[in-house]
């Protein structure tokens, strides 16, 4: 058993949003830096495209299969222990992933060590729970969305420094984010600060961490329902596209490491200026619900787009474009979160993070066939784009559960309000 004492902090600070928004911009550098370079590097261990594809597929899977059965457990000791205790050990199982990926030598270690970095690494559900804990319900939605634009600035800085990088030595980027990893384990050791008193904990329960009780207990959350399914369908697309970008992008338009380090960069830039600097401002005009559905709107109309993309500065002009698509997660975050109470915020959100961890599952299983199935098309073919038809699909579908659910939300407070 870990024993958490271990992880006390060395002096007594206010937990404040730029404590974790430092911690999550390092997090995500370290992250962002593999991501162009991760398909390159299961390639090395296959003989072609296809297999390329399907291989790369299994990592991917590997590793979203041991976070969906390891983020509620962490999220649930999260509630008890408090947030930086488990932070630290994710920068731990991170640090791990990335050192042992940059010295694997064949596919079975690249899977077995996703498989443990999985299971190790809850730190996107404990960090929205901290800022959950610092901050009012009505400020969620903002908070969470300053929260969002440092996973933006990681993803400018980490792909181009990943693509640059991986232009010299493909494993090199892995060591790069293994050595970030180490040092934003430092500064949490040292600087970060609790955000959870003692007496806003709850005991650790085995049955609440199961993956599928806490999934069942996060649709019972009033106000929430068919939100799950709403999250879950937009939540496939969104991995179907990040585990599908950079083979689309290279059986299309012939991108390699640095191409697809800068297209990646663009979509963090958007991230940050949406969420860093636009999403307060829409936030007093629109509600939470309805920059939700605007979002899903938006994000349907450019999944379409990115897969009929004939040329590969259409992607930037789609990314740029596609505004609203970037207030989707923080609004529903806050929808979500303001349903639950305050001593199960870590249990709430790493149900959250669970259930897309279990999305990260199911998207190899669409993308990598569907990437194997139009490998063998000339560049440039329209048909190439299929795995982002299918996510245009999910978000559609994921549109209309959004809208029949806000509605009937609606129709069910106005006869309680006309009654009082």
């Amino acid at each position: 058993m870990i024993n958490f004492k271990l992880f006390s902090p060395r002096r007594d600070r206010t937990a404040a949003m730029p404590f974790i928004m430092l911690t999550v911009l390092i997090d995500m550098v370290s992250i962002g830096l593999i991501i162009p370079v991760l398909p390159t590097l299961v390639g090395s261990f296959t003989g072609s495209q296809s297999d390329q594809a399907f291989w790369y597929g299994v990592v991917v899977f590997a590793f979203g299969f041991a976070n969906f059965i390891g983020s509620p457990i962490l999220g649930a000791l999260s509630d008890a222990y408090g947030r930086r205790p488990l932070l630290l050990l994710g920068f731990c199982g991170l640090g791990l992933s990335f050192f042992v990926t940059g010295l694997a030598t064949a596919l079975w270690m690249l899977i077995a060590v996703r498989l443990v970095g999985g299971a190790m690494q809850a730190n996107a559900a404990v960090a929205n729970a901290y800022v959950a804990d610092i901050t009012p319900p009505e400020e969620r939605a903002k908070r969470f969305g300053l929260l969002g634009a440092m996973f933006g600035v990681g993803f400018i800085v980490g792909p181009v420094m990943g693509g640059l990088l991986g232009a010299i030595n493909i494993q090199l980027p892995f060591f790069v984010a293994g050595a970030f990893t180490m040092l934003n384990w430092l500064y949490g050791y040292f600087v970060l600060p609790e955000s959870l008193p003692v007496e806003r904990r709850c005991p650790f329960h085995w049955r609440m961490a199961n993956p599928l009780v806490s999934l069942r207990t996060l649709t019972r959350l009033s106000g929430v329902g068919r939100l799950v399914a709403v999250v879950a369908l937009s939540g496939l697309a969104q991995f179907v596209l990040f585990t599908s970008w950079v083979l689309y992008t290279t059986f299309k338009f012939g991108w390699g490491p640095r191409e697809n380090g800068w297209s990646l960069a663009a979509v963090g830039i958007m991230s940050l200026v949406v969420q860093g600097f636009l999403l307060g401002r829409l936030l007093k005009r629109f509600t939470p619900r309805r920059l939700a559905v605007a979002g899903l709107m938006s994000s349907t109309l450019a999944y379409v787009a990115w897969g009929a993309a004939t040329q590969g500065w259409m992607l930037y002009a789609v990314i740029f474009l596609n505004v609203l698509g970037c207030t989707i997660t923080a609004s529903l975050q806050s929808i979500i979160s303001g349903a639950a109470d305050p001593q199960s915020q870590g249990q709430t959100l790493g149900a959250v993070n669970s259930l897309n961890s279990l999305m990260a599952v199911f998207a190899p299983l669409f993308g990598a066939p569907l990437l194997a199935m139009v490998s063998h098309l000339p560049r440039g073919d329209w048909r190439i784009g299929a795995p982002l038809y299918f996510c245009a699909l999910l978000q559609a579908t994921s549109l209309a559960l959004a809208f029949f659910h806000f509605r009937s939300e609606c129709d069910r407070r106005v006869p309680h309000a006309t009654a009082s």
